[in-house]
């Protein structure tokens, strides 16, 4: 599917992946839209966390880690040797799997990232942040009065509106989603569902699950993976009712997976 250029918040071009001598992706390219939310599906090993991780550098953490091809976004190399990795993961935000708040307060959570990049310095301005990131991800009516409270006495469902609160206070433009809603239960799945589709009108947001009844909830836009390969990347709609391809068909099915 190809897309205008001026929709096109990430471009991916023949991208390859290796760890060591084993290669985990194999040329992918994908335009993904802005203020949108893709789904990236597939079984287990397929690569699809592993697409996610380089589109903020953080596959550059892993010893022998090599990449060739091009990921852009806003039309910019994000591996060109110009670019700060630091900058980069300014702009584009991650959430994981099992909910990761700091073992602070709720409070400096939120607070924490913000004064390290020096986007806030006067009290009242970082008052103003918490709350606003706070509200933002409907936790603030429960938790303002126990911003000095430990984030780590928060629910499971909290600690996850928690950790997206904390990654919106540095002001991304792209918040990564590796299976957000794995560990919550289904009302605090529920919730986070909702929150994300609310956050794609100022975020572009790309998200990891192996759960095709998400996928299909809330998503714009899905990728199949299948051993390192996108098979298949198209509107939602179109992936879950006449996919292109047969393996995306038979995953879609459940033939395979």
């Amino acid at each position: 599917m190809i897309m205008q250029n001026e929709n096109i918040k990430v471009q991916v071009k023949n991208l390859n992946l290796f760890y060591g001598a084993k290669q985990v992706l194999f040329d992918v390219t994908a335009q993904i839209p802005i203020n949108s939310i893709t789904s990236l599906i597939g079984t287990s090993g397929c690569g699809k966390s592993s697409f996610l991780r380089c589109i903020n550098r953080m596959n550059d953490f892993i010893e022998n880690v090599q990449i060739k091809g091009k990921i852009e976004i806003d039309h910019i190399d994000i591996y060109s040797s110009k670019i700060d990795e630091v900058t980069l993961r300014t702009k584009v935000g991650m959430v994981f799997q099992k909910p990761t708040p700091f073992p602070k307060s709720i409070y400096d959570n939120i607070a924490y990232a913000a004064k390290v990049h020096n986007l806030v310095r006067r009290k009242s301005d970082i008052d103003e942040l918490v709350e606003s990131c706070l509200r933002k991800v409907g936790l603030f009516d429960s938790v303002k009065d126990e911003l000095n409270k430990s984030a780590m006495d928060l629910s499971g469902g909290q600690q996850q509106r928690l950790c997206i609160a904390r990654a919106i206070a540095i002001s991304p433009e792209i918040i990564l989603m590796d299976e957000p809603c794995s560990a919550l239960d289904p009302i605090a799945t529920a919730k986070i569902e909702n929150l994300i589709d609310e956050l794609k009108s100022n975020y572009t947001i790309i998200m990891v699950t192996h759960s095709m009844q998400q996928a299909a909830r809330i998503s714009n836009y899905t990728g199949f993976f299948d051993q390192g390969r996108l098979i298949e990347f198209d509107k939602t709609k179109k992936i879950f009712t006449k996919p292109t391809h047969k393996k995306t068909e038979d995953y879609i099915t459940g033939r395979f997976g």
